[in-house]
């Protein structure tokens, strides 16, 4: 099942080219008072909210992709966990390329471990990057996204998959520099997420998919999640051993070689086999 998130926070079954609208399925959701849960509602109550919605199908107005405005498919994901240096040629080029390195020494996410983005980076690909610094390099990263489906912590690698909701295209967009990650990769609008999540059932293998990036149709970025040093049951291990997992929890599994800079006025297609594909454009800098 794809489901997404569009126009005013509507919630959509993708269908091919099409968008039914099934938005009463949220009805299903509690109403909450203070303190509120720190998970995202709709990844917390999935089950029922996909039964919902195939009760729906039927009688749903249907709209076509194109002239809706793609939101994040998950809306209030309690962290964004990044995983740095993931793959093999990311690692060679980031040694080779200090515009990346910035004096550090790269070398491995057993070393380096994880990294926090703010939620407030967030958006879908119906939005649009808004660049913050202009007088540093900005760069597209584009990754296989999960989305944690079940409260958890200290997960067996050989569980790790059981607790994913589903996947989805993530945009880590990266100001370069010296500081920490967190800082440099928590910009509103750097974290793009969509254009829908596609229900972990229908991703057998989320670790043989294909992946690439393209900026105004120039191929940039190509590769394949069977390349990643640290596999995506692996990356839950590694997340769950440190935080509490929580459902909305989304995890962006790196980035493969071809980073490079974005810049005002710039088209970014990004894909992911199994998942979609999807455009974002790039707008002026931050006034």
């Amino acid at each position: 099942m794809k489901l997404c998130r569009f126009d005013s926070g509507r919630l959509g079954l993708v269908e091919g080219s099409d968008v039914l609208d099934v938005s009463p399925a949220l009805d299903l959701l509690p109403a909450l008072r203070y303190p509120l849960p720190q998970e995202d509602l709709l990844i917390a109550h999935l089950p029922a909210v996909r039964s919902a919605v195939l009760q729906l199908r039927q009688g749903a107005v249907r709209r076509p992709v194109s002239a809706v405005r793609l939101l994040s498919p998950v809306a209030n994901p309690p962290k964004i966990i990044g995983a740095p240096i993931n793959y093999r040629a990311h690692i060679d080029e980031s040694v080779k390329d200090q515009g990346i390195a910035h004096g550090r020494n790269v070398t491995s996410i057993h070393d380096w471990g994880l990294f926090l983005k703010s939620s407030t980076s967030l958006i879908g690909f119906g939005e649009q990057i808004v660049l913050r610094r202009p007088d540093r390099r900005n760069d597209h990263e584009c990754e296989l996204a999960l989305v944690i489906g079940a409260r958890c912590s200290k997960v067996a690698r050989a569980d790790a998959l059981r607790h994913v909701a589903g996947y989805t295209i993530g945009l880590d967009i990266t100001v370069r520099g010296p500081e920490f990650q967190c800082w440099r990769k928590s910009v509103d609008t750097y974290s793009v997420l969509g254009p829908w999540l596609v229900t972990a059932d229908e991703v057998p293998d989320p670790d043989a998919l294909d992946l690439s990036l393209s900026v105004n149709g120039e191929l940039r970025q190509a590769s394949n999640t069977r390349q990643l040093v640290l596999d995506v049951a692996g990356l839950i291990e590694m997340a769950s051993a440190m935080y509490t997992l929580m459902p909305g929890d989304v995890i962006m599994t790196g980035t493969p070689a071809g980073v490079g800079p974005i810049k005002p006025g710039d088209t970014i297609r990004a894909a992911v086999q199994g998942v979609g594909e999807a455009v974002v454009q790039v707008g002026e800098h931050y006034a």
